[in-house]
């Protein structure tokens, strides 16, 4: 299998207007996406704001699970939070993932204007599957990433689509990160523990 990474992105990113913007980093976000991360078997969850006050926030959070008292308390949560690593960029987190051979890029969208371009799960779950260069999954905070990130990726993966009464369409960035992750990798697992 191909080692698989997962990004957050808080810059850039659009507000409800379209208009792109810098996002406010969510404790919930970073906790839950990287007990995700860890459950999938992914080898490094970056957490990416560019104002260095919220990277030190990230940090902050990281050292209250991992030598804190949270670590003390739940120690389930000191692995996944070792997973975090706290960078200002997208350019820096593809230096630091890369292995000698170039990167693929994933990048994610609740809605996509060109759906027959974008990857579909099953294509997308076979190629991880296959030897080939290693995949960073990036995702978006607001309301999805800037059009800047998905014209530089790789591919761009297909919007979760769940066909219910209203279409709403609005999950959380860490539930939508949980899905695409079990779609992706959820055959590779052997067992998922529950927690609160």
């Amino acid at each position: 299998m191909r080692r698989v990474g997962i990004a957050l992105l808080h810059s850039p990113v659009l507000d409800r207007q379209g208009v792109t913007v810098t996002s406010a980093i969510t404790n919930l976000d970073v906790h839950d996406i990287a007990r995700s991360a860890m459950t999938y078997g992914l080898s490094v969850y970056y957490v990416i704001h560019p104002i260095p006050a919220q990277r030190h926030l990230v940090e902050r959070i990281k050292q209250h699970w991992i030598g804190g008292s949270g670590g003390k308390r739940i120690p389930d949560r000191v692995a996944p939070m070792r997973l975090v690593n706290v960078l200002a960029n997208l350019e820096e987190a593809i230096r630091d993932f890369e292995d000698g051979q170039a990167t693929w890029i994933w990048t994610t969208s609740a809605a996509s204007a060109h759906l027959d371009q974008c990857l579909t799960y099953q294509r997308a779950a076979t190629l991880l599957r296959e030897p080939g260069p290693p995949v960073l999954l990036v995702f978006g905070t607001g309301w999805g990433l800037a059009q800047s990130i998905h014209d530089s990726a790789t591919a761009q993966l297909l919007p979760i689509n769940i066909r219910h009464a209203g279409n709403y369409n609005h999950l959380s960035v860490r539930a939508a990160a949980a899905i695409i992750l079990d779609r992706l990798l959820g055959g590779l697992t052997n067992s998922i523990a529950v927690s609160t």
